[in-house]
């Protein structure tokens, strides 16, 4: 309870987070670095918790292509090992030889033909069984390329926000008083208008001798913008109506909690509307210090420089 008198509970409480009140169930932390929630779904069966169509579209570009191309190989050393069972007889134009490497491998270019239906010709089916199977795997070629198609398609059109948050929330003098201060930036070629920002605090409290989790919506300078083309810097100030109030270094060390913050903006290339979110535990809260500004007037004056890579920087300051 030594903490708690510091909080003031006439700030505004959140009972709607979907986060819980239950502090013992607390994972470490709500949101990831990088919006992501910090969930692992167990139960149920693996297939009815699992989008697959979510997870191809959502997981690194080097992992897509990597399944893409495993599975090429895969499915062609299938039908490969099915015609080479058959009977390699079958496949007419295959060179005479004794070697069953040299005739497994001509089974499996012909079948790489057929999946993609490019049938150069110098190898046809025999037979009743071959030519079905032929016909079978270009179906399924065609059925895989189309499915294929569509991921990509799906990876290139899904609208993303493309916003780099500091890595560190700061607290900064502010107007005679304190900040909690959060920057971020664009860093793609995208124009963004209409931009609006939330901010939540996660806390972990006694309650009559029981730890819970209280969430307060935090108050920003700003919740809106009408044009996000150079950095932002998200600014709640901690006033005496802020659960932060009277806080210091030694508290943000020894509490825990959270900040989640979300972001939704209007972007031009995608003439959607595109969200992103990112959290900061209070170990990744900077106790006296302030951003850098990220941007200058380039040499000819006719152009503002946005330095990217000053995202992050931030120089220490003395509170009076």
């Amino acid at each position: 309870m030594a903490f708690l008198n510091k909080i003031n509970l006439k700030a505004v409480l959140d009972r709607n987070t979907g986060f819980g009140t239950n502090a013992n169930s607390y994972g470490g932390r709500f949101v990831n670095k990088d919006g992501t929630a910090n969930v692992q779904k167990q139960g149920m069966h693996f297939l009815h918790r699992i989008s697959w169509y979510h997870t191809m579209i959502d997981m690194p570009i080097w992992k897509f292509m990597s399944v893409i191309f495993i599975f090429y190989l895969l499915i062609n050393l299938f039908f490969a090992s099915v015609y080479f069972a058959i009977g390699i007889e079958h496949l007419n134009g295959i060179p005479g030889t004794d070697s069953n490497w040299v005739k497994f491998g001509q089974a499996y270019f012909f079948s790489a033909q057929t999946f993609t239906t490019v049938g150069y010709g110098h190898i046809s089916p025999v037979g009743f069984f071959t030519s079905l199977l032929a016909a079978a795997e270009a179906l399924v070629g065609l059925l895989s390329f189309a499915i294929a198609t569509g991921l990509f398609f799906g990876r290139f059109s899904k609208p993303t926000a493309f916003l780099k948050f500091s890595h560190n929330a700061l607290i900064a003098p502010y107007g005679g008083i304190s900040g909690l201060m959060i920057r971020m930036t664009p860093f793609k070629n995208t124009n963004f208008t209409d931009a609006e920002a939330k901010m939540t605090l996660g806390m972990s409290v006694e309650e009559n001798g029981i730890k819970v989790n209280r969430f307060y919506s935090l108050n920003l300078e700003l919740e809106k913008i009408n044009s996000l083309t150079l950095s932002w810097t998200l600014v709640h100030p901690i006033t005496q109506e802020s659960p932060l109030y009277q806080f210091n270094k030694e508290d943000f060390e020894n509490i825990t909690g959270e900040i989640f913050v979300y972001i939704k903006t209007f972007d031009d290339m995608f003439s959607n509307t595109v969200a992103t979110r990112t959290s900061y535990t209070f170990d990744e809260i900077i106790y006296g210090a302030k951003f850098v500004n990220m941007y200058y007037r380039s040499d000819d004056n006719s152009k503002t420089i946005l330095d990217l890579d000053k995202l992050n920087e931030y120089e220490e300051v003395v509170f009076n």
